[in-house]
């Protein structure tokens, strides 16, 4: 039992779990569950309370049971004491005052990384202010590798989202090479596609892969469907560069995603065994999103966001290319608003770099929630101020077959121009031999004979 008052009146709650749902931030998803605080002020007593529980408490009370559930199973199995020793002794409101001291350096984050539990990271981030979140994820460096080097400081890569609502092969090379043209792809060049016959899904990967090969890209390629068709197109003999799985923060919703632990460690040997990377072997990709075991109502009475945070533990263990929250793409049931769709946003970046992660955000909403495209600037500006590792380029920013708003290659273009970020260096030098950036890296005008657009016309470069 834990207890405060606030105003002469005292709040009581039952356990941990309840005091971090009473904590959170108000959300839509945490209504709907009925976890969420019923006031401000008893979210305030809450918050007053967990910022009293020693971190240790963590590795003692779970939120979700260690017989249940695999993935509390994994965090608490794999703790590592070394790296927790040196933070061991703080409370959650200690440890929010350690993270943005300047003894919590870039060094020093790193090496502790490991010992941080998602439920620790959840709970500090519940006492920070949107600016507590920027500042200490824009110290944490999270760098990996497969045919190019992403996370480095000052830098920013794009995922790009060529997606078409029939999967057709031109449809996809016409917005590809839009993208690139544009600069962007250095994060990975990603189809959600719309069909799971497996041939087509072998000819998207066949030619994702001949147009890399063609043009020598640094970069590598992924075809987002669920990793049991991955794994069937591995046994077929396709290039599959990258493993793409949604995954959740409990076993039940995972299990919901027809995955598991074993099934992503089956997976993640499978891409290993193709040593397709040149510069690293991270060959997994994960996408996340708060909302997803409360939907699937397997969030054990977590608040959302904590259960996001659990995600990132899963991810960990497999050490991702990269990871992305799609933040605003379960609908306003569970993010009601542009406000709402922000805070998660910075949120779930600074809890994924806190844990080591190379975290990523699709920076988006769907059209039926109580946001716009200006929220998404607002959003976009924040986490590339806070060092975003990626964000997603679409045509337009309107993805015509997942029906939502995301980000589009014009707005990469304005956050690289506003600070002065770069591209993966590998995929930087790249766009400058085919004269697509010049030496400074400016986005250069593009001939009608470029190699590239000779390609979408069928013709010989």
């Amino acid at each position: 039992m834990y207890q405060a008052t606030l105003s002469r009146r005292s709040y009581r709650f039952s356990d941990l779990r309840q005091l971090m749902a009473k904590a959170s931030p108000a959300r839509s998803g945490d209504y709907l569950a009925e976890v969420a605080a019923d006031s401000a002020e008893e979210r305030m007593a809450a918050r007053i309370t967990l910022a009293e529980v020693p971190l240790k408490t963590f590795l003692q009370q779970l939120l979700v049971p260690y017989e249940q559930d695999e993935v509390t199973r994994l965090i608490i199995d794999s703790h590592d004491a070394l790296a927790f020793a040196p933070i061991s002794h703080l409370t959650v409101g200690d440890f929010r005052d350690w993270l943005l001291s300047e003894q919590a350096d870039s060094a020093m984050l790193a090496q502790v990384a490991t010992g941080i539990t998602p439920e620790m990271a959840a709970a500090v981030s519940k006492l920070m202010r949107n600016q507590d979140l920027i500042l200490v994820a824009k110290k944490c460096r999270v760098i990996t590798r497969f045919r190019n080097t992403i996370g480095l400081p000052g830098h920013l890569s794009v995922r790009l989202q060529p997606n078409h609502p029939t999967d057709s092969l031109q449809g996809i090379a016409a917005s590809m090479l839009d993208g690139l043209l544009y600069g962007s792809g250095d994060a990975v060049v990603g189809i959600n596609p719309a069909s799971d016959s497996l041939p087509l899904l072998e000819k998207l990967n066949h030619m994702l892969d001949d147009v890399i090969q063609r043009f020598a890209i640094p970069t590598q390629s992924c075809v987002l469907t669920h990793v049991t068709n991955t794994l069937r197109l591995i046994e077929r003999g396709a290039p599959v560069d990258l493993v793409f799985q949604s995954i959740a923060g409990t076993e039940a919703a995972n299990s919901g995603f027809g995955i598991n632990l074993a099934l992503l460690a089956e997976a993640q040997q499978a891409a290993l065994s193709l040593n397709r990377g040149t510069l690293g072997n991270n060959v997994m990709y994960f996408e996340t999103g708060q909302g997803s075991c409360l939907s699937s109502n397997a969030h054990h009475g977590v608040d959302q966001q904590t259960c996001e945070a659990r995600a990132y533990a899963v991810a960990r263990h497999f050490s991702p290319l990269l990871i992305n929250t799609v933040v605003g793409f379960i609908g306003p049931e569970y993010l009601y608003d542009g406000k709402q769709i922000i805070r998660a946003g910075l949120e779930d970046h600074f809890c994924g770099k806190l844990l080591g992660l190379p975290l990523g955000c699709d920076v988006c909403y769907t059209n039926h929630a109580e946001a716009d495209q200006d929220d998404m600037d607002t959003l976009l500006t924040l986490l590339a101020t806070a060092g975003l590792t990626f964000l997603i380029g679409v045509p337009g920013a309107d993805d015509i077959m997942l029906n939502y708003q995301s980000t589009s290659f014009h707005d990469a273009l304005y956050i690289r121009e506003l600070l002065g970020l770069k591209h993966a260096p590998e995929f930087a030098d790249w766009l400058t031999k085919m004269h697509i950036t010049d030496d400074l890296g400016r986005l250069r005008d593009t001939a009608a004979n470029h190699p590239l657009l000779l390609a979408l016309q069928g013709e010989q470069p």
